[in-house]
């Protein structure tokens, strides 16, 4: 089942149902397709809907097309990463500004990859370390470990894995690699397992953890991609308009949300007994902080616990 399905429904529906009553065509970008899960929902709840579908994974790209066949007349599937927002309104002959009324940001791995032993994603089960999203181009996982200096891979441990023992672990893979490079994830699990002290291991969580998430944002460069993908996104809205985005760590909730900050403020300055024409916010948040899923979601759909979910909807147009 898609994660917080029905929460992306009732937070993004109203926009799509406003567009259509003003006779519109209703636009959304599922800017992470995945399996299509989220977007076959929307395009059976919505009928007269477009959907723009976005994934860097060709094989999800496949996948989600023959899912959504029956919608092949209201669909377009772009492969591209996240950021390529406008490339893809490009493509689907809209405007790259106001154009799109709702749009989905199911942030990290999805569950196909997750599934998929192979790719590499997973610790819990030996296989060849790749984490590639594409995985036609850039550096496996196996590469960063083998080729980064020891400053490098403890600088991305540290930064996208929020790894207390980074140092350690990096001398530890730098060690290991002089007689033996890395290739598959046991490897990694193992070593991981001997440089997190015993009593980290017992509360921390899987030790693995940070690590895998660490490379896996280093390999597909995640957090760039985000950073570029929220304002094209933002900037897409049309009035009205709305945008859910569910993030899984915090290094990707900090991004959205600092993009966001300025957006919902008004630039008047403070004091004015009145809004200046064009200085009001843009946006308005929709929901309160980072909402996370209840515990019967939870139960539902376990993976929908790490998830901080942010919406906001576009009031106002954006004054030069």
């Amino acid at each position: 089942m898609p994660v917080r399905l029905d929460r992306a429904d009732e937070l993004l529906g109203p926009a799509l149902i406003a567009a259509a009553a003003q006779g519109a065509t209703p636009v959304m970008i599922d800017a992470t397709l995945g399996l299509g899960g989220h977007a076959e929902h929307f395009l059976r709840s919505y009928p007269t809907l477009h959907l723009i579908g976005l994934d860097r994974d060709p094989d999800a790209l496949s996948r989600a097309s023959a899912r959504l066949a029956e919608f092949s007349d209201r669909t377009t599937f772009v492969h591209t990463t996240y950021d390529g927002i406008a490339e893809a309104l490009d493509e689907a002959g809209l405007n790259q500004t106001e154009s799109v009324h709702a749009i989905l940001f199911d942030l990290g791995v999805s569950s196909m990859q997750l599934d998929e032993a192979d790719r590499g994603f997973a610790y819990s089960v030996d296989a060849p370390l790749d984490m590639r999203m594409n995985p036609t181009v850039g550096l496996t996982a196996a590469d960063i470990l083998n080729t980064y200096s020891h400053g490098d891979i403890a600088r991305v441990l540290s930064t996208y894995g929020e790894e207390r023992f980074a140092g350690r672990i990096a001398s530890a893979v730098v060690r290991r690699r002089e007689t033996t490079p890395f290739t598959t994830s046991a490897a990694l699990v193992e070593l991981l397992y001997a440089s997190i002290p015993a009593a980290t291991r017992r509360t921390g969580g899987h030790p693995a953890k940070r690590t895998f998430q660490a490379l896996r944002v280093e390999v597909n460069g995640e957090l760039d991609s985000l950073e570029s993908a929220v304002p094209a996104g933002l900037d897409a809205l049309a009035v009205g308009g709305r945008v859910v985005f569910m993030s899984y760590q915090s290094l990707e909730d900090r991004v959205v949300k600092k993009e966001l900050a300025p957006r919902v403020k008004s630039r008047s300055p403070e004091g004015l007994p009145v809004e200046l024409p064009g200085m009001g916010p843009e946006f308005r948040l929709l929901t309160k902080g980072a909402e996370r899923a209840s515990e019967d979601e939870i139960e539902e759909n376990p993976r929908s616990a790490p998830v901080r979910l942010r919406a906001a909807e576009r009031i106002a147009r954006r004054s030069a």
